[in-house]
């Protein structure tokens, strides 16, 4: 698990991660994860591929999805996510750029230098949307709230190898952020 690259949590952002499902996950980070890295070595190197279960010195152990959704605090029931992105790919075929989806939903396009593919560097985005202006109105708000839940699914649910960059996969997702919540 990676931390989410210092991103605060502003209680403005509360109605956006409860609406998205995600507000426990987003407590979880802010105030009580603590990764204990000599646990996870120890998970790791005691991870059988073959069975895909942890051989304590009590027997076999697994993590059940019901495991994770306890501990995250995450529905297990709904929509799933996929590698499917047919409303991003219906937005794209419809005439514009993934970059321009980018821009209007954040309000700002990342420098040319910042851009890996379809991934956006973390130390830009993290920057971009540190903090949420004293006084924001509710649409500049809800784009740093976007921008957090990107930060989020991007860095710590479903984060990749690089561990450097955010993927723009997750637009359709806080595009509609009052559905994201039925999503599982």
């Amino acid at each position: 698990m990676r931390r989410q690259q210092g991103m605060r949590l502003d209680e403005r952002y509360v109605p956006y991660l409860q609406m998205a499902g995600l507000y426990h996950l987003a407590r979880l980070n802010d105030r009580w994860f603590k990764l204990d890295e000599p646990l996870v070595s120890a998970f790791v190197e005691r991870w059988r591929s073959e069975t895909h279960t942890f051989h304590m010195p009590f027997g076999e152990c697994t993590i059940t999805l019901q495991d994770v959704s306890y501990q995250l605090g995450l529905s297990v029931d709904g929509r799933y996510v996929s590698g499917c992105l047919t409303d991003f790919q219906i937005y794209i075929q419809g005439g514009c750029s993934a970059w321009v989806w980018f821009q209007e939903l954040l309000d700002v396009l990342p420098p040319a230098n910042q851009i890996q593919k379809f991934a956006v560097n973390c130390t830009w985005f993290h920057k971009t949307f540190e903090e949420c202006p004293n006084g924001a109105d509710e649409e500049t708000v809800r784009r740093h709230a976007r921008a957090y839940i990107m930060m989020l699914l991007g860095t710590q649910l479903f984060a990749d190898k690089s561990g450097n960059r955010i993927h723009i996969r997750w637009l359709p997702y806080v595009a509609r952020l009052e559905e994201m919540g039925s999503y599982s």
